[in-house]
């Protein structure tokens, strides 16, 4: 070891309670959206991902939890921040703010209450570069921390001011992505990539897009074909002597009945006949921008009930719907998802494995697909992998592990 690695590795960056070693090489953490464990498993029996397979048998192998709502925004702001939503606020895409009366969408980093790890090292002087698919993520990943930051979606409007870099179109070698494309995440490796190699950052975080895995489940070809492709690029990276830890913001799983046809419970619907049209209004988390390959349809709402209400029957009445997996009042739904109270309303409901939750047909457009539905939010989606390039000490047995300690893992426990 010499004397600056030495020096780096009595360094500890604190972050939200939470105390994380400096590293003694360049660490890459990867966030695979929509990745249950089985995506990796049927590519490595396939033998189209080698490094993966390697990086199984000679690092770690393991499987955690993720966030429940299982969807993108709040789970990778968990990952950046080691924390639930409890602390950074961040509980879906959506939320309803009650006292300004609307549907506020949480992609603005000023809804983010915590301080990320990613800032924490670069503005300890750490070199970092923060990588995203889409662009819905890049704000809130970024705030606070100096270094690189830009989305595939939007490599050609970068600026050294926003984005710490310019010319990335021209330095990956590859034309603009559309949003809808395996090619999306392909830019975010391929990029991944060449700025290591230019620049050796300490920290790299790459987040992708589960538009693969909204269509192709695990095993088929088009889906072993993307983690043979994310295997390639991660096999550079690891030549060049990085640390790389990959988990999700959480899995996918069909949501049809037997003949590919989507199960979908509409509670806007059911509220209003059940309490009056308008009186309760239910938030779908799930809803963003990009709709095409799940028409905001996900396994997680939460609902706000008028005054008047019954709240305890209510409940009553959801849990017998057919679909539901669990209804939970706003202060038990905090407890044991770790979400924010002032964030969600006063019922939680999660559905079933095969099976979504939309508000009306007429509110969810569902022309885009073109393949059975296949969605994520609920604890169904829950499972996620956890896989390391170099072995793992001092992880008890007996520790639930989530995606969020990711970070805990690969700078405090990899060797």
């Amino acid at each position: 070891m010499n004397a600056r690695n030495a020096a780096d590795a009595e360094r500890f960056v604190s972050v939200n309670g939470r105390r994380y070693r400096w590293m003694d090489r360049p660490l890459v953490i990867v966030c695979v959206d929509g990745c249950e464990a089985d995506y990796i498993t049927q590519a490595v029996q396939a033998g189209v991902a080698p490094f993966l397979k390697r990086a199984c048998e000679q690092g770690a192998s393991l499987l955690g939890d993720c966030v429940v709502p299982s969807f993108t925004n709040p789970n990778n702001l968990s990952i950046v921040t080691g924390v639930p939503p409890s602390v950074h606020g961040i509980c879906g895409n959506y939320f309803y703010d009650r006292e300004a009366g609307e549907e506020v969408m949480m992609n603005d980093a000023k809804y983010l209450r915590a301080d990320t790890i990613l800032a924490a090292f670069s503005n300890a002087g750490g070199k970092v570069v923060v990588i995203t698919a889409k662009d819905k993520l890049r704000t809130l990943l970024g705030k606070g921390m100096n270094g690189i930051r830009f989305s595939a979606e939007k490599a050609d409007q970068l600026s050294e001011s926003n984005n710490g870099i310019t010319g990335v179109l021209e330095l990956v070698g590859k034309p603009l992505p559309t949003v809808y494309s395996a090619d999306l995440s392909e830019f975010v490796f391929a990029a991944g990539v060449k700025l290591m190699a230019r620049d050796r950052p300490d920290l790299m975080y790459l987040s992708t897009t589960d538009y693969v895995q909204h269509k192709h489940a695990p095993g088929t070809p088009a889906a072993n074909a993307f983690y043979a492709m994310m295997s390639g690029y991660l096999e550079q990276l690891d030549a060049m002597g990085v640390t790389i830890a990959l988990t999700a913001d959480h899995g996918m799983n069909a949501k049809t009945d037997a003949a590919g046809r989507p199960q979908i419970l509409f509670l806007q619907d059911w509220f209003d006949a059940e309490l009056g049209a308008g009186k309760a209004r239910v938030i779908l988390p799930v809803t963003d921008p990009y709709v095409a390959h799940h028409g905001s349809l996900g396994s997680f709402a939460t609902a706000y009930l008028p005054e008047s209400a019954d709240q305890a029957a209510v409940m009553k009445k959801l849990a017998t719907l057919p679909g539901v997996e669990v209804v939970l009042s706003r202060a038990d739904a905090a407890e044991r998802f770790g979400l924010p109270t002032d964030r969600i309303g006063d019922v939680v409901i999660v559905s079933e494995r095969l099976y979504v939750i939309g508000t009306s047909p007429a509110r969810h457009d569902l022309s885009g697909l073109d393949a059975p539905l296949r969605s994520h939010g609920g604890l169904s989606e829950q499972a996620v992998p956890l896989v390391f390039n170099r072995r793992l000490e001092g992880v008890t047995t007996t520790r639930r592990l989530r995606n969020f300690d990711i970070f805990d893992l690969a700078l405090n426990h990899a060797v």
